[in-house]
Parts: C-alpha cells; structure tokens; sequence
C-alpha cells in the first residue's frame, strides 16, 4: 500500500479514493469556513465581489436609465469606482466607465461631485473605444 494520507481538517487518517484530501462533510465545510474567517480570501474573490457590489448599487440608483447621484451617497454604500469591467468614450470624449451593463461619469456641478449613472445601449456598442470595439 501506499503512503498514509490525513484530513487536510482534523488529521484523521483518510481511506476510499487517493485523491480524498477530507474524511467526511463536516471536516470539508469547517475547512472552508477556517479559511473563510482567517480571511484569505483571493484576490480574484475580492475583485470579483467589489465589481458585483458596484453593480448592485448602480443597478439600484439608476432605476430609470439615466440617473444622477452625489458620490458621496454611492461611495458610502460601497461603491469603489476603481473597479469596472470597461469603459465607452462618446463623441464629447468623456469616458464612462461600466460595471457590466451599468455606467458612471464622474461630474461637478456647483463645487459638488456626482455621477450621472447610464445603462449600456445598443449604439455604444458601434461607437466602442473599449473591450467590445469592433475591429
């Protein structure tokens, strides 16, 4: 027989399949929970979950297409606008960043910084200057 395997878990020794690296349900969910708390989180996980987070939240204060809101507002529920997915340049050469289908123009107005919030239209799609440009 082969080399002794243990539970990456608790340390009990493993049997069945050779590439089994917990003893049952219950050492592999605390294992994931363990790590979970210790926060070694990637830092895909943690880029992936800022960019969902973005999302929601534009998705939520523009709720009629063309929204603006303080940044302040935004930024205190989460929002981080150094995450997006691409970005679109129209005619005026002012870059609208997107999070999926959802954008943001960062503008002031009267000495104060808002965003004016855009959903994704078909005719960005031919004016495209970022990832989804035609070649």
């Amino acid at each position: 027989m082969g080399e002794e395997r243990h539970c990456i878990a608790c340390n009990d020794i493993l049997e069945g399949r050779v590439d089994k690296i917990y003893c049952n349900e219950y050492c592999k969910s605390a294992h994931h929970y363990q790590k979970k708390k210790e926060g070694k989180v990637s830092l895909f996980k943690k880029i992936d979950r800022q960019l969902k987070l973005n999302r929601r939240l534009l998705d939520h204060y523009n709720k009629s297409g063309k929204s603006t809101v303080r940044q302040e507002e935004l930024i205190n529920a989460g929002f981080d606008p150094k995450y997006f997915t691409h970005y679109w340049k129209n005619k005026e050469k002012q870059v609208y960043l997107f999070c999926y289908e959802y954008g943001f123009l960062k503008l002031s107005e009267t000495g104060k910084t808002k965003y004016l919030l855009v959903k994704w239209q078909g005719y960005m799609e031919e004016e495209s200057t970022g990832p989804h440009a035609k070649a």
